[in-house]
């Protein structure tokens, strides 16, 4: 595999550019290597500045359900580009935004646009707390909702440990709002609400954590937390930025029957393009300005392109057999890697929930944070190394999901199965 070129475009975007990258995990760090530099993608495959060609699981880290290009959205894109970028100013295709979010959502009654998945959980949490006016909120060790100061926190020790800032430059009494619990323990997350009996705003959560590995939800969890909102008056938020019109048409929140009083939501619903939303109950978002008085606002909320992009994907989505086909694909090959591992005597966890993935070189469940930290991530490395030079693109991390589109073919599917069981052999 030639890198001259992604070499060399690495080296002059240092010259520019904080760790020569606009996203830190972009950076290829944790595998021990420089990041390849990607020039265009079509359907399965993406392929880097030195012309190499990859079977695409990353799928720009989610949003690219139906593979990249997609004659739909590429057309709806060049017909709204027609018509300008930018008004500043309400949009038909807005309105058909909401509608179709509604429409496969529907625990949604009412949505607002924003321009991204972080813009998206900072306005739902802001709105949490302004309808039930309280400050503090309940996030799990592991969860990624963006980069707002009070969500870059991590876990102390001890369960009733406040937040500490996961970063320089967030102050400490911002991240002291937030309190740390551990995923899929409800028990922890009761003792926390009765340490601050009427201080809670929001419970938020991803309904299947995709920013730790793949993780899904134990039975009974995320009713716990519906039924210990409702007890407590606290809001559940659902983060749908990476499962909304994954796992599902209507996301984990029907996947699993539970309804969140709000949702937010990205990826997907831009089709490629910059997109972030929150939507929930109409008693709650009622109370966003300007219908009250719970202010959020932006420039470029609700894109013209941005809304194009993604009413073309939902539109596609929307369509039957869908999540059928994209069910059966993912099975098949997560089912393919099982049969490798338990040939070759290698340790994993292996979790698929819809179109999405993941797995740990570990020989224990992983249940949570502190169990996907103990994964073997230096086999990871090697594993990742492996791929890469068989022709498959995966992310860049042992604590990122891989998600399936309906652009993989059986042929795809069949060389990755082949490409993992020849990386396996190397690296057990």
């Amino acid at each position: 595999m030639r890198t001259e070129k992604s070499s060399e475009l690495f080296r002059r975007a240092q010259l520019s550019t904080p760790g020569g990258v606009n996203s830190p995990v972009r950076a290829f760090r944790s595998v021990k290597m420089n990041p390849l530099f990607i020039k265009k993608a079509s359907g399965s495959k993406v392929y880097d500045a030195d012309g190499n060609e990859f079977i695409d699981y990353v799928g720009s880290w989610g949003p690219m359900v139906l593979g990249h290009a997609h004659p739909a959205v590429m057309e709806a894109v060049t017909e709204t580009l027609k018509n300008g970028l930018s008004f500043g100013a309400p949009t038909e295709l807005e309105v058909e935004m909401a509608e179709q979010i509604k429409t496969m959502m529907p625990n949604i009654e009412s949505v607002r646009m924003v321009s991204s998945g972080t813009e998206a959980t900072m306005s739902a949490i802001r709105v949490a707390r302004g309808y039930t006016g309280r400050d503090k909120i309940i996030k799990f060790a592991g969860c990624y909702h963006g980069h707002a100061d009070y969500l870059l926190v991590k876990a102390g020790s001890g369960a009733a440990t406040f937040g500490q800032p996961d970063s320089p430059g967030v102050p400490e009494g911002f991240a002291s709002e937030t309190i740390i619990a551990r995923y899929n323990d409800l028990d922890d997350v009761s003792n926390l609400v009765e340490q601050h009996p009427g201080e809670i705003a929001a419970v938020i959560l991803e309904p299947v954590a995709g920013n730790m590995g793949v993780i899904a939800p134990k039975a009974g969890f995320l009713k716990g937390l519906r039924d210990l909102s409702d007890r407590e008056g606290i809001l559940l938020i659902f983060d749908e930025v990476m499962t909304g019109f994954r796992v599902s048409k209507g996301g984990a929140q029907e996947l699993f029957h539970i309804v969140p009083d709000l949702t937010t939501l990205g990826k997907i619903i831009g089709g490629g393009l910059p997109v972030g939303a929150y939507g929930g109950r109409l008693d709650i978002m009622e109370k966003v300005s300007p219908a009250g008085d719970i202010y959020q606002a932006g420039t470029l909320s609700g894109n013209p392109v941005s809304m194009s992009a993604g009413l073309a994907t939902l539109k596609e989505l929307d369509k039957p057999d869908i999540y059928e086909e994209l069910g059966r694909k993912s099975v098949w090959l997560v089912n393919e890697f099982k049969d490798i591992l338990n040939k070759a005597s290698v340790p994993y966890r292996l979790q698929q929930v819809g179109a999405m993935f993941g797995f740990f070189f570990i020989d224990r469940d992983v249940d949570n944070f502190d169990d996907a930290l103990k994964c073997d991530t230096e086999r990871f490395i090697a594993f990742f190394k492996e791929m890469l030079n068989q022709g498959i693109y995966l992310a860049p991390s042992a604590f990122e999901a891989a998600f399936m589109s309906l652009a993989h073919s059986d042929e795809d599917l069949e060389k990755t199965r082949d490409a993992f069981e020849a990386s396996i052999k190397k690296v057990s």
